[in-house]
């Protein structure tokens, strides 16, 4: 047999069906692993080896019992560390969390607990999940495997990072502004954000805009659509909601003909000074011929959203930077770029927060008016290659890293905005071997569409990765 960690999510649940490994072989493998491996990569700020075997024994019965209700029995699914587990230290990235312990699970996190699935620990992330990059005052930066000397990403960038150097089979992420599909860019991975309103921030973490969801990050897309089968689902009181799909489950869409679909395309950034690297177009082009190669339509469009929606947005950005109580006696240990921000947002009026929200709804409605003529919209995920650790902090001072960051990551927080689902495709390698990702949105609440083509995709390639393993796999 290969090794276990050379399975994908479905493997793994397939040989602990039929018997061929345990739960708890699986467990103590990524557990070796992670002590072994990670102090390189950077991908976890909490492990905990103890409940994780405890999970996986309990896995283990249900398995011997035959029970085969859930199709992620015993794999192991690590948590990003701004979502709540009972009894475990969360951090949310910051050094002043440093003593807090969640009370609480998430509900996203009790769904991934009644499915068997198995906590290694909780994957590190950026302060308050607010920078695009994972660099912390608590652990580690978060390296992309393809080349340690560059950022995962962020603010899933732990999450993704394990996932790549084979620390997880598959990860639960969460994405406000980009925060699943940057990191798996960087890292050559499928993510997906979901539409708004499919996964619930209940019990504690608040709606508001909706521009924030939980999401899966995986190696394969089976194994995202399985997980976000796990994942989706709504509780009293959510404000968003998203219709069901229509054929009963996301894993229903993997490998099904999506039939011959219009795509949209474009690849200028709404964010001013932001540039579009050669190795970034040259990733675009390449998806843009996949994807005609398929039988695909593909059309391009000028951008459906407006730049006058970038100062719209960092309004809300600074906002939603002060959500987070902070101690006052800790306030000197939150990072230059997190002060900066809750700064600013401590300074936005009440009403200029609503005008920048009604102004984000309204070019939304004109915006979808554009791309719900197509069946999908192809974009860069990000403008460039991944970049090196510390990068975006080698600048005069946090305004400057803020700028940095938005002209790293012009695309993909539109569609937070919009609402729509979007993936992250892995589809393009550089000569240097660093993986670029392009983008695919889709029509709101049809993540189907988005699967089934990027399953076209995948087995058109031989599997997005093909033989290609980071150097630490």
């Amino acid at each position: 047999m290969a090794h276990i960690h050379d399975l994908n999510a479905l493997e793994l649940a397939a040989a602990v069906r039929h018997k061929e490994v345990s739960p708890v072989e699986i467990t103590e493998h990524y557990l070796e692993r992670i002590t072994r491996l990670d102090a390189r990569i950077g991908a976890y700020v909490t492990v905990t080896a103890e409940s994780a075997l405890e999970q996986a024994r309990r896995a283990e019965a249900r398995a011997l019992a035959g029970d085969d209700t859930s199709p992620l029995l015993g794999v192991p699914i690590p948590i990003k560390d701004l979502n709540l587990v009972k009894d475990v230290p969360i951090h949310f990235g910051s050094a002043t969390y440093e003593d807090f312990v969640a009370p609480v699970d998430d509900s996203v996190v009790e769904r991934l607990r009644d499915a068997g699935t198995i906590m290694l620990g909780k994957t590190a992330t950026p302060e308050f999940g607010l920078p695009c990059y994972t660099e912390t005052s608590l652990s580690p930066p978060s390296r992309t495997p393809w080349d340690l000397s560059l950022s995962a990403g962020g603010s899933s960038g732990g999450a993704a990072a394990a996932v790549a150097a084979g620390l997880a089979p598959a990860a639960q992420g969460s994405d406000g502004a980009g925060s699943i599909r940057i990191p798996a860019s960087v890292c050559g991975l499928f993510g997906v954000k979901p539409s708004r309103g499919r996964i619930s921030f209940a019990p504690i973490i608040p709606d508001l805009a909706g521009l924030s969801t939980n999401g899966p990050i995986a190696r394969t897309v089976a194994d995202a659509a399985a997980l976000l089968d796990v994942m989706a689902h709504n509780n009293p009181g959510d404000l968003y909601h998203a219709p069901p799909p229509e054929l009963g489950s996301f894993g229903a869409y993997v490998g099904r003909d999506p039939g011959r679909l219009r795509i949209a395309r474009y690849a200028e950034p709404l964010v001013p000074g932001a540039a579009v690297a050669p190795e970034v177009l040259a990733a675009y082009e390449h998806a843009s011929a996949e994807l005609t190669a398929l039988g695909h339509e593909v059309v391009d469009i000028a951008p459906p959203f407006s730049p006058d929606m970038v100062p719209q947005f960092v309004t809300l950005w600074y906002a939603f930077a002060c959500m987070h109580p902070v101690d006052l006696t800790k306030q000197d240990r939150l990072r230059p770029l997190t002060a900066w921000l809750r700064e600013r947002g401590f300074a936005t009026p009440a009403p200029d927060f609503l005008q920048a929200q009604s102004a984000l709804q309204l070019a939304t409605r004109l915006g979808l008016l554009v791309t719900d003529r197509y069946d999908a919209v192809l974009t860069p995920t990000v403008t460039q290659p991944p970049r090196p650790v510390g990068w975006f902090e080698d600048v005069d001072g946090p305004e400057e890293t803020f700028e940095r960051m938005k002209r790293f990551a012009a695309f993909p927080a539109i569609y937070n905005v919009s609402g729509q689902p979007a993936v992250n495709l892995p589809l393009y390698w550089t000569a240097e071997g660093l993986p670029i990702g392009v983008m695919l949105a889709g029509r709101f609440g049809d993540e189907g569409t988005l699967i089934s083509v990027s399953s076209q995709v995948e087995a058109a390639m031989g599997g997005f990765w093909g033989e290609r393993r980071p150097a630490v796999w």
